[in-house]
């Protein structure tokens, strides 16, 4: 956990930040200035989700331009929609209790 104190652009409050940036890139230096560490945490449960849908390979360059513009969508950096994922929430559907 880091002492730095960041504005969260996710969360909209002031919250402790990364210790170093995620990316070595631009987004990365965005994360770092702008994203708090809590909500960086969310985007790793999330980013899950992203990557099993869409079979996502990390180590290929366009899986990785992938997941980065869908991470630059989701802390608000870039306007847009974010992929639609295969992620539904658990349905309470009583009829699956019954023998």
């Amino acid at each position: 956990m880091s002492d730095r104190i960041v504005h969260c652009k996710k969360l909209d409050k002031d919250l402790p930040g990364l210790a170093r940036a995620p990316y070595k890139n631009e987004l990365g230096r965005l994360i770092y200035e702008q994203i708090s560490a809590e909500a960086w945490q969310g985007w790793r449960t999330d980013s899950v989700k992203y990557i099993n849908t869409y079979r996502v390979d990390l180590s290929s360059a366009e899986g990785q331009k992938f997941m980065f513009k869908q991470c630059a969508l989701y802390f608000g950096f870039e306007d847009g929609d974010l992929a639609p994922t295969a992620f539904t929430p658990v349905a309470h559907d009583h009829d699956h209790d019954k023998h």
